[in-house]
């Protein structure tokens, strides 16, 4: 591990980026950390988002939560982290919550995205706060289109 001479951070050793404040980390050789851009790939598969978004429709927002539960368990492979919740418990406290863990798991979500971002050797932005404000004005479905997006840019497993 080594750390950003921006800001402190620490930074992955497979990171071209810092994931706090985004500046670039040269290695001792002058090369970056990542393989180059695309090369972190997951074993996730890759979904059709269009397809989510007219299930969700047409199934009243059925699907929704199923495609819900699924962005969380792929985000979690993606991204794993030592407080991990389990896709279920994050559904669940979500729905007894009327949304407001929700809320705060699209603004984690967010990190996660932006740690992943970094790895695949793209710069990190502020994911989080986008997605909390869609959450917030009640777009929480794009948050979950924006999120798919960079799910399925490191999925290994094709779409059918």
């Amino acid at each position: 591990m080594s750390y950003c001479k921006n800001c402190g951070f620490q930074i992955p050793p497979e990171a071209a980026f810092c994931p706090k404040c985004g500046a670039k980390r040269p290695d001792d050789d002058g090369a970056f950390g990542v393989k180059g851009p695309g090369s972190f790939k997951v074993q996730i598969q890759e979904r059709n988002i269009a397809l989510c978004i007219i299930l969700s429709i047409v199934t009243c927002g059925i699907y929704a939560l199923v495609w819900f539960y699924n962005l969380v368990t792929d985000l979690n492979k993606a991204c794993p982290s030592p407080n991990d919740k389990t896709p279920g418990t994050v559904l669940l406290f979500t729905i007894l919550t009327c949304g407001i863990y929700g809320l705060v798991w699209l603004y984690g979500a967010g990190d996660k995205v932006d740690r992943i971002r970094t790895l695949n050797g793209e710069a990190p932005s502020s994911s989080a706060i986008l997605y909390l404000v869609l959450g917030l004005v009640s777009f929480s479905i794009i948050s979950y289109c924006l999120i798919q997006i960079e799910l399925n840019k490191v999925a290994q497993i094709p779409a059918k």
